[in-house]
C-alpha cells in the first residue's frame, strides 16, 4: 500500500476545502492563500504570455482581490488582474506544490506528481510569480502587483510546513 500517495491525496484535500470556503463566503478577516503550482503540470491553463514569462512555477495569492473562484473535484479556476488585464487561471489540484495561509501559520508542500496522460502538454521551466491582489465587487480590475518570487516566500516565516518525505520509500 502507498500511504504516502493517500496522506498526499488526503491534504490536497485540504487546499480544495480551504479553496471551496473562500468560493462560497469569501476570506475571513486576515485569511489569505499563497498557491504555488507547476505552470508545466498538464491541464493548468494560463495566459502564453504568462508561461513565457514564468514557465516553471508560479506563486499566486488570493487576498483581497480575485474573481469567479470555481472549485471542482480535481481542479479550480480562479480571474487575477495581471497589469491591470483580467487572466483566468486553470489549476488541477494535482499541479499544487505548495499551499499556505500565514494568517494562521499554516502551511503544506507537496511532492511532484505524475500528471494524468490524457491531459495538455506542460510548459516551460523558469522564475515564479507572487501577486498580491484585493477581492472587490466592482466590475474594473485595478493593476495587480507583480513580482519575482523570493525563494522564503513560497513557506511563509514562521508557518508550519507539513512535508511527506518521513512517509516516502527510499
Amino acid at each position: 500500500m502507498r500511504y504516502d500517495k493517500m496522506v498526499e491525496t488526503a491534504l490536497r484535500g485540504v487546499v480544495r476545502e480551504a479553496l471551496v470556503g473562500a468560493a462560497k463566503q469569501g476570506l475571513p478577516g486576515n485569511h489569505h492563500f499563497y498557491v504555488t503550482f507547476k505552470t508545466r503540470f498538464p491541464g493548468v491553463g494560463i495566459a502564453d504570455y504568462l508561461a513565457a514569462r514564468y514557465p516553471d512555477e508560479m506563486t499566486i495569492v488570493l487576498e483581497h482581490q480575485f474573481w469567479d473562484l470555481a472549485v471542482e473535484d480535481a481542479r479550480f479556476s480562479v480571474t487575477l488582474s495581471f497589469s491591470n488585464k483580467p487572466e483566468r487561471l486553470t489549476i488541477p489540484f494535482a499541479a499544487v506544490t505548495a499551499f499556505a495561509d500565514p494568517s494562521v501559520k499554516f502551511g503544506l508542500q507537496f511532492q511532484e506528481t505524475e500528471a494524468p496522460a490524457e491531459v495538455d502538454e506542460p510548459k516551460k521551466d523558469g522564475p515564479k510569480l507572487r501577486l498580491a491582489e484585493k477581492r472587490t465587487n466592482e466590475a474594473s480590475l485595478p493593476a495587480a502587483t507583480a513580482e519575482p518570487a523570493k525563494p522564503e516566500e513560497k513557506k511563509p516565516s514562521g508557518g508550519e510546513v507539513v512535508t511527506l518525505d518521513q512517509f516516502r520509500k527510499k
